[in-house]
């Protein structure tokens, strides 16, 4: 649901700022820095960290016990495409999402107090699921302990907050050290600079 709406965004940012081009509209213009601000926060906070952590989270206990994330009985409901929607395709589409348009990152600060805070209602939402139908969503956390619980969701935190740092470093890597190439202002300056000699 997240990368849904998240690349739901990212589609009406691009319209947007297609349709305003050149309008001179400065309350469509205000609008759509609203919406590209909406777009880089999700993605710094919940697209990049939640899709990572879903993707290597996913297929590392489906590599050790399908039985544990997503046992063999759900293939008769859900076709393999759609499980690959889920749990695959979403770390590719964010990494070319990330390539292709710039990211502003929220302050560290509040950035990782949002991560947090969606992680953390997260596990309450999976804690009170269990609570409630007697449950657990995800069917390895009845095969351990109420210790090795707590544990796991203390690391998955402390993971989503790691995830949030990679996504910004990631972002900084590809848009700050990127050479632009020279305008014709930095060559005629260098031109000069250098001479007729050089």
């Amino acid at each position: 649901v997240i990368q849904a709406v998240f690349f739901g965004i990212c589609v009406l940012t691009d319209l947007s700022s297609l349709l305003t081009r050149g309008s001179g509209n400065q309350e469509q213009e205000r609008q759509l820095k609203k919406l590209i601000s909406l777009r880089d926060w999700m993605l710094a906070v919940l697209a990049f960290p939640v899709g990572v952590f879903v993707v290597a989270v996913f297929w590392i206990i489906y590599a050790y016990d399908r039985e544990m994330i997503y046992p063999k009985l759900l293939d008769n409901f859900i076709p393999g495409w759609l499980n690959h929607g889920m749990h695959t395709t979403v770390l590719p589409f964010i990494l070319i999402e990330m390539r292709t348009s710039h990211h502003q990152y929220p302050s560290r600060s509040s950035g990782l107090t949002a991560i947090c805070t969606f992680s953390v209602g997260y596990i309450l939402w999976v804690c009170w699921v269990h609570h409630v139908t007697g449950m657990w969503v995800y069917p390895f956390l009845e095969h351990i302990g109420p210790g090795a619980r707590i544990i796991f969701f203390g690391s998955t935190t402390i993971l989503m907050n790691f995830l949030y740092l990679l996504g910004e470093v990631l972002n900084n890597y590809i848009w700050d050290t990127q050479k632009k190439p020279p305008s014709w202002q930095d060559m005629k300056m260098k031109f000069m600079y250098l001479g007729p000699s050089s």
